[in-house]
């Protein structure tokens, strides 16, 4: 029986385009990478738009989307290009395997679906929404996939696969209004001994949200100051969902007191909220008391795991000899 081995990557933050493990021989490196080249105009500003395909259509309307390849493994590669079902469980943004459809995914086509890409070539193709007129309201999510086949070794087959996420709200008029709250800081100690600030993020908008900001330590021990440091990223928190956005810090911090400002922001959205917090000794959590009205402290959630949640833009890089990850 033929075994297949899939690794899959679904384009994150930092400006970069998501890319996927390369199809050369064994022993070279380099990807094929996948990046969104058309951005609306009422969305340039947002950070989110210049990565996703983020809109608000509706029923009726067709768009159209430019996405490019680029192959950068040396070597020729043959691409297939489709969508696919997605969807936000437990604080990530997950695209379903293969051919896995939803409503969106059959909404959507992408063209020209299949190319043989040279060594440094790139290519463009175009994504196409059109949403049926009798479409339901409310937001769906797809991912398209550009997909890679090559014969690790007998009898084995590696799929590598990277996408660019879609998030599409349906109905009438403007879109629905983002917005999140943060509703608890606390300071915690993870089993490797980091100290970690963990804010407790509630989405109470009407579209899913995709987590960054920053951290700002002052009023620390001799009133020395830390940071900034940036937030774990890839928490993407559905409609209505409640997640946790990490940020881990350098084992030599001291305890504490220190003084927490943090600012987490989703595309153009921000909130901001401010503790004071000390880090405990082991890896309990010990909850942050507001020292502002800008912020919000609250009980924190019971339990100190710290979920690292979603994907980031990885470059995934196969080495000789390898012949897939599971």
């Amino acid at each position: 029986m033929a075994l297949v081995v899939t690794l899959a990557v679904v384009a994150g933050f930092g400006g970069q385009s998501a890319t996927a493990a390369d199809a050369a021989p064994s022993g070279s490196s380099g990807t094929i990478g996948l990046r969104l080249a058309d951005v609306p105009v009422s969305a340039v500003h947002d950070p989110r738009a210049q990565l996703y395909i983020v809109d608000h259509l509706a029923p009726g309307a067709v768009v159209e989307r430019r996405i490019e390849l680029a192959n950068s493994t040396g070597a020729a590669a043959h691409v297939v290009l489709y969508p696919s079902a997605a969807s936000v469980t437990d604080g990530a943004f997950v695209g379903a395997d293969g051919h896995t459809p939803n409503d969106l995914s059959t909404w959507t086509s992408v063209g020209p679906a299949v190319f043989d890409l040279p060594a440094a070539g790139r290519a463009m193709a175009t994504v196409t929404i059109a949403i049926p007129r009798d479409a339901a309201a409310g937001e769906q999510y797809a991912v398209v996939w550009a997909e890679v086949r090559r014969s690790a070794s007998a009898g084995i087959t590696q799929v590598n696969r990277v996408g660019i996420r879609l998030y599409v709200s349906v109905g009438p008029g403007g879109p629905p209004a983002a917005n999140f709250t943060i509703d608890s800081l606390s300071a915690q100690r993870s089993l490797g001994g980091r100290p970690t600030v963990v804010a407790t993020v509630r989405n109470t908008g009407g579209r899913a949200l995709d987590m960054s900001g920053t951290l700002q330590l002052s009023n620390g021990p001799g009133g020395t100051s830390a940071g900034p440091f940036p937030a774990t990223l890839g928490v993407t928190l559905a409609i209505g969902d409640t997640g946790r956005v990490a940020i881990a810090l350098d084992k030599q911090l001291p305890a504490g007191p220190w003084e927490a400002h943090i600012a987490l922001r989703s595309g153009l959205l921000e909130r901001t909220a401010r503790a004071t917090l000390s880090f405990p000794d082991d890896g309990s959590s010990v909850v942050g008391s507001s020292d502002s009205g800008t912020g919000w402290v609250y009980p924190a959630v019971a339990g100190s795991a710290i979920l690292l949640l979603g994907i980031t833009a990885l470059s995934l890089r196969r080495r000789r000899g390898d012949h897939g990850h599971g």
